[in-house]
């Protein structure tokens, strides 16, 4: 039990700040994508005898956060404003990607996107995972994958493209 304690105290440690990034640009909101993170490793250490003899608990965290941030999005009581809306010094996270200018574009423009056309843009472009390892992360087909990333980044062009013809961020 120790050593199962112990692998699984490294894991969180290598892993988390990447699910962290992971969950945000699913959920597009930082508070909530710490909740669908602390949620996402609760279940994975009810699992992790499992997970660790699969040989990939990144694969399957990874998934689990991604069910957590769509299932959260599902549940009525999170209809309240982003905050996104509030006051900057209300916010106490460092973006680690402050530096590029397109950021804000982006990740405004992820924001338009439905929940799976999201989740999959996010894990084929940002996570770099293949069509097949989006597939399973999501449980859907292959081609379910492609049409919705397709979509999504038609998406994405839209609405960066309007928003710098009218000269506002997307």
């Amino acid at each position: 039990m120790v050593d199962r304690d112990q692998e699984y105290v490294e894991f969180v440690a290598a892993a988390s700040a990447s699910l962290r990034r992971t969950a945000f640009l699913v959920c597009g909101d930082w508070h909530r994508a710490d909740d669908v993170v602390q949620d996402a490793l609760c279940r994975l250490y009810r699992s992790w005898p499992k997970v660790d003899r699969d040989g990939n608990p990144l694969a399957y965290a990874r998934r689990t956060v991604v069910n957590a941030a769509l299932d959260s999005g599902r549940r009525p009581w999170r209809r309240e404003v982003p905050t996104a809306d509030l006051p900057a010094d209300r916010v106490t996270h460092a973006d680690p990607a402050a530096g590029h200018a397109d950021r804000d574009e982006v990740l405004t423009a992820l924001a338009t996107l439905a929940p799976r056309q999201r989740a999959c843009v996010v894990l084929r472009y940002y996570e770099d995972l293949s069509v097949e390892q989006t597939a399973r992360i999501l449980g859907c087909s292959e081609g379910t994958v492609k049409s919705q990333a397709a979509r999504g980044l038609d998406t994405l062009r839209t609405a960066i493209d309007e928003a710098r013809r009218i000269g506002r961020p997307a």
